[in-house]
């Protein structure tokens, strides 16, 4: 049980993670709104309660891996970053911008505390299933026992390299491995039950051998009590699926498809920042 004064302060730092995010996208011109805003509560979640990590100690060899497939959703992870200590707040100014470290999507060889480089969806799982495999090899040889987490999107498994990732995941027992989907139903064109049905998304992870746990993304609490029980399963994977809005806290485009890779211009974000106050 999480104390209610450390979810009110989680809370905070979501709400303070989305103006930081509306105001990145509105400076950068382009990048991805609505999945940004979405995920604002599970990144705070990850960096500020559930990861073993050290922004001053990058190499620390027993931190928890974090990779992100939906890699269009970076501006959140370095708004969360930049608030963990990882590099200035200024510096998310330079989003998207020509040298800048801070790319449309994660550059691993750019920004240190990135875990992975990402573009193409589908490309995470299969990157966090083969580190948790090699990690998983490392600890038969006495190395420390270390979490990896993926957090993927729903529209990513209209990709087939995601589902051939699920099979070896569960082929090797990988319970160190957690998944996090991102199911807020929105994908660049249209709604992703329109586009590819999805359903039963559950059913089908549990059919591969996955255990399957299903949760409200935007409620902090409720989204830290399921990683505390998928730390506990094992001989097995891990999925969450976490409900999401896309477009979370401004309510003019909460589940609006068309924010999925549109960004505010500079009234529209002073609007929306009034919104989350």
């Amino acid at each position: 049980m999480i104390e209610e004064n450390k979810i009110v302060e989680l809370r905070e730092k979501a709400k303070e993670a989305r103006k930081l995010v509306i105001e990145m996208l509105a400076e950068a011109g382009s990048g991805h709104t609505a999945g940004s805003l979405g995920m604002a509560d599970i990144f705070v979640a990850f960096y500020f309660n559930i990861l073993k990590h050290d922004s001053k100690n990058l190499e620390w060899a027993e931190r928890d891996r974090l990779f992100l497939s939906n890699g269009h959703i970076c501006p959140i992870q370095y708004a969360v970053m930049a608030m963990a200590g990882y590099f200035p707040l200024e510096e998310l100014k330079t989003l998207r911008k020509l040298g800048s470290r801070l790319q449309g999507h994660p550059d691993m060889g750019r920004l240190p505390g990135v875990e992975s480089t990402s573009g193409p969806l589908g490309l995470g799982l299969g990157q966090a299933a083969g580190y948790a495999l090699a990690s998983k090899l490392d600890e038969k040889s006495g190395g420390d026992r270390i979490r990896i987490y993926c957090l993927t999107s729903d529209g990513e498994h209209d990709e087939g390299n995601t589902w051939e990732s699920i099979m070896f995941a569960a082929k090797y027992k990988l319970d160190n491995l957690i998944v996090v989907i991102d199911r807020n139903g929105i994908q660049l064109s249209g709604k992703t039950e329109d586009i590819m049905p999805l359903e039963s998304l559950s059913a089908k992870y549990q059919s591969f051998g996955w255990q399957v746990l299903e949760c409200n993304g935007n409620d902090i609490e409720e989204f830290i009590e399921a990683i505390g029980e998928a730390r506990s399963i094992k001989d097995r994977p891990t999925v969450i699926i976490a409900n999401t809005v896309p477009g979370k806290g401004v309510l003019e485009i909460e589940n609006d498809w068309k924010w999925h890779g549109k960004v505010p211009t500079e009234e529209e974000a002073k609007r929306f920042i009034n919104q989350l106050e």
